[in-house]
């Protein structure tokens, strides 16, 4: 269950950049070769984010493909599935380009303005 981790990691991320206004939207780009579960993450964040300035912000996932280079011919190519060989020059030095990612990519957060306006009174 690193989903539920990860979420609290992206809040306790959020709510320090957020700086104590709320947030609306938060977008993450995850890597293919993370294996996450998406379903799983968005459940957590919506209950890690209660009490928080994260609470009724909708969450984007970006996806991000898994992006493999030759070491040797600086070939890339896209996976669905992991196979470590250079389609260009064989079997080499594979390494992994993108798709190990996992990051908050932007928040947007109310207006202060707006927020003072809407508040309670």
């Amino acid at each position: 269950m690193h989903e539920f981790d990860l979420s609290s990691a992206v809040v306790a991320t959020v709510n320090k950049h957020a700086a104590g206004r709320r947030v609306q939207h938060v977008t993450l780009r995850i890597g293919r070769l993370r294996q996450v579960v998406l379903k799983t993450l968005e459940f957590y964040f919506a209950i890690v984010a209660r009490d928080t300035v994260c609470e009724g912000a909708t969450l984007e996932i970006i996806d991000a493909p898994a992006v493999l280079r030759c070491r040797t011919c600086k070939n890339e190519w896209e996976i669905e599935i992991p196979a470590f060989i250079c389609g260009t020059c064989g079997p080499g030095a594979v390494e992994v380009a993108t798709g190990e990612e996992f990051m908050v990519e932007s928040i947007e957060v109310e207006d202060e303005e707006k927020a003072a306006c809407t508040a309670p009174r």
